[in-house]
């Protein structure tokens, strides 16, 4: 009989992925890691305070939302996840020591320290691992169709880090670990079209096996165009500011893949 004081996932609790758009034929393929915001309800409120859940230790403000004005946008499929990062970090492998946090700028999170081995597999075997395999398949099926998939994920960053003092001035980064061919492409497109908009590659933070997993695993290892995109949280926390990045980054990422067709044959 499972140790009921172990992590488990009851009725009530929400799966965890969400699928918007799975019907759309379109090459672009969206997920989005950090949506949500739900804590199973065997970790109670995590030992934080309900203000915590309103802060980028959280999900990724206004992420969720963009996502789904993109994915109508490119006609394409979306895959949320909606499960706190501080419950287990699904960008993140199971082997990364910030998986799951027991600190995050600056805010000690109780429920997840000292975990024991099973309580850490048990989060990435019931969260992680169904919420990745059902990317990994419908990338599979995608990988079919003329042209393939091209690889979007959603992400929002904060403006300031509340530990370090560190400020972000950055509004937009695009971000690749080894294939930089769809994330320099985009950003062109971004220069060109959105001259204002303060853009760079890998900001601010590199995409790297250890700090992130959704690129790495679903990208690189299958040479699909791919590329992990992080939006300032202040520019999308409403509906106005969402509307028009999904418009900033569904233009420039169609045109983005115009421009790779283009450079693939020779023109």
């Amino acid at each position: 009989m499972r140790d009921r004081n172990r992590f488990h996932l009851v009725e009530s609790d929400p799966h965890p992925l969400e699928v918007v758009g799975e019907r759309y034929p379109g090459h672009f393929f969206l997920t989005c890691e950090h949506a949500g915001r739900a804590i199973p309800s065997c970790l109670g409120d995590l030992g934080i305070d309900s203000q915590e859940m309103d802060r980028h230790i959280a999900y990724d403000v206004g992420a969720e939302a963009v996502s789904r004005n993109l994915s109508e946008l490119l006609g394409a499929p979306l895959y949320i996840q909606r499960y706190s990062r501080l419950v287990i970090d699904c960008n993140r492998p199971a082997r990364a020591s910030d998986s799951i946090p027991e600190v995050s700028d600056g805010t000690v999170i109780p429920k997840n320290i000292d975990l024991c081995p099973d309580d850490r597999e048990e989060r990435y075997m019931l969260i992680h691992r169904p919420y990745h395999d059902a990317v990994q398949e419908a990338l599979d099926r995608r990988a079919m169709q003329d042209g393939g998939p091209i690889l979007l994920a959603v992400h929002s960053f904060t403006p300031l880090m509340r530990s370090t003092g560190e400020t972000r001035e950055y509004e937009l980064g695009l971000l690749y670990n080894r294939d930089d061919r769809f994330a320099r492409a985009m950003l062109e497109e971004v220069n060109l079209k959105y001259p204002d908009i303060k853009a760079a590659l890998n900001v601010p933070y590199t995409v790297d096996e250890l700090s992130d997993y959704t690129i790495p695993v679903h990208g690189e290892a299958r040479g699909i165009p791919h590329v992990l995109i992080e939006i300032r949280n202040d520019l999308i926390s409403n509906q106005a500011g969402q509307s028009r990045w999904a418009d900033v980054i569904s233009q420039t990422a169609r045109a983005a893949a115009v421009r790779m067709e283009l450079m693939s044959n020779g023109l």
